[in-house]
C-alpha cells in the first residue's frame, strides 16, 4: 500500500459520488495524521442546533454560530477549533497549524482560554485507522488541498465544497459545478 505524506493542517475534499453519505461533497480539515491514523472535522455540515451552553468560554463563535457535525465518529464528543490571535500569548490551546488551534477541554472548563479570537464547535469527528486514509487517498476518494485560515471559520459553509474546488482552477474547478443531486440533472 502506498504511504502518503501527512495531511495535517490540510483539507480533504471529497470527490463527487463517494458512495458514503457521511462524506458526500464534504471538506474535512485534518487535525492530525501520522502512523497511528488520522483525525479531522467536516467543515461544511452546520447542524442548525445551538452550541451547547457548557461551551461558554468568553470567545465569540464563528458565524454561523451553530454546532457543526464534525463527522460520524463519537457524535457525543465536542471538538473546538479556534483562530489564533496574532501577537498574543496562547493558553488552553494546542497549535494545529498556522492560525488554527484545538481548544483544550480543561481550558474550556476552567474558562482560561486565551490567544484566540473566534471558535467553532464540532460534534463528532472523522477518524481513520492506521494507513486507512492512505488507502483512501490512493483510491482517489479525496483531493488534498492547502487550507486557508478562512476555510475553517467560513461564514458560508454550505458553499465551501464548491468554493475550495473552484479556486483551484482547471479540472478541479469544473468539478465544483457537479450537481448537488446528479439524478436531477
Amino acid at each position: 500500500m502506498e504511504t502518503h505524506p501527512s495531511t495535517r493542517n490540510q483539507l480533504l475534499v471529497s470527490v463527487p459520488a463517494t458512495g458514503d453519505d457521511n462524506f458526500e461533497q464534504t471538506v474535512v480539515y485534518v487535525i492530525d495524521h501520522d502512523d497511528d491514523g488520522a483525525i479531522g472535522v467536516v467543515l461544511n455540515r452546520p447542524s442548525g442546533d445551538a452550541v451547547p451552553g457548557m461551551v461558554d468560554i468568553g470567545v465569540p463563535g464563528a458565524s454561523p454560530d451553530v454546532l457543526f457535525t464534525g463527522g460520524p465518529v463519537s457524535p457525543e464528543a465536542l471538538i473546538l477549533l479556534g483562530r489564533r490571535r496574532l501577537g498574543s500569548e496562547a493558553h488552553g490551546i494546542a497549535a494545529v497549524g498556522g492560525a488554527v488551534a484545538v481548544v483544550s477541554a480543561s481550558a474550556v472548563q476552567d474558562h482560561t482560554v486565551e490567544g484566540i479570537d473566534v471558535v467553532r464547535v464540532f460534534s463528532g469527528y472523522a477518524g481513520w485507522a492506521p494507513r486507512q486514509l492512505d488507502a483512501e487517498l490512493t483510491a482517489g476518494v479525496w483531493v488534498v488541498l492547502d487550507a486557508l485560515p478562512d476555510d475553517v471559520f467560513c461564514a458560508e459553509p454550505g458553499r465551501l465544497w464548491r468554493a475550495v474546488l473552484a479556486r483551484q482552477g482547471g479540472r478541479l474547478a469544473s468539478v465544483a459545478r457537479y450537481p448537488t443531486d446528479p439524478n436531477s440533472n
